[in-house]
């Protein structure tokens, strides 16, 4: 079934394009290459794809900013690359919706080993669910059904908390302020909306987070809003 599994490989130094192509071809993959995310993001709208590799530092668009962006109309497996080691850098390329994280120079067969893993999980999740799912961490939500599992334990949600935590799990990594989730959620102006949206992102929080004063998944970026990780 390779054959029919399309890989994008986003980095701007064509000898690493040439030999991660080598290496996928050799298990089957079909491979399509751009050096940038600007290039990323138009061959996205283009072409089906089932798993991107994107590197850290490119011109144009970086590989944070394209993964940002990537993860606003989409969620398919995305392994990042960088020639960055340090733990922060890590922590930036997961948080901004990558699935994996490998420190450049890298063994390609490695990077094939984690492709197949990405594969087989990104199948296993839409094989359990039979719809378009999101996953990040522990944390899964079946838009469709309106669940959300925590460690494959189902976490009662309201309505109202259902719907914000969906809109921003949808938009990974984007930063939502009080004003536009209680637009998006309640369908009407928001007057006097950031103590309302507050203490439904409490709750949510109590539901979802070990420790809600330490959340890991829904991020207050104080003086703008909430985001999720």
């Amino acid at each position: 079934m390779t054959e029919k599994i399309q890989i994008l490989v986003v980095d701007d130094d064509a000898e690493i394009r040439e030999v991660i192509q080598a290496f996928l071809r050799n298990e089957g993959y079909r491979v399509l290459q751009v050096e940038n995310g600007l290039q990323a993001l138009t061959i996205l709208k283009q072409n089906p794809v089932d798993l991107i590799i994107l590197d850290v530092m490119m011109p144009h668009l970086d590989g944070i900013q394209a993964c940002l962006k990537i993860r606003q109309i989409m969620q398919i497996p995305i392994i990042m690359l960088s020639a960055k080691g340090e733990d922060m850098d890590k922590i930036m390329g997961l948080t901004s919706g990558a699935d994996d994280y490998m420190i450049k120079p890298f063994n390609p067969l490695e990077l094939v080993a984690r492709v197949k893993a990405q594969l087989r999980r990104n199948k296993l999740l839409h094989h359990q669910t039979g719809e378009n799912a999101i996953a990040i961490g522990d944390l899964l939500i079946l838009p469709d059904r309106h669940v959300v599992k925590l460690r494959e334990q189902e976490i009662a949600l309201t309505p109202l908390e259902f719907k914000i935590l969906l809109l921003m799990a949808s938009h990974r990594g984007q930063v939502f302020s009080a004003k536009q989730i209680y637009e998006s959620v309640w369908g009407e102006e928001a007057l006097q909306s950031e103590s309302t949206v507050m203490v439904h992102i409490r709750n949510i929080r109590d539901k979802i987070e070990v420790n809600p004063r330490e959340p890991q998944y829904i991020k207050t970026v104080w003086g703008v809003g909430y985001k999720i990780v």
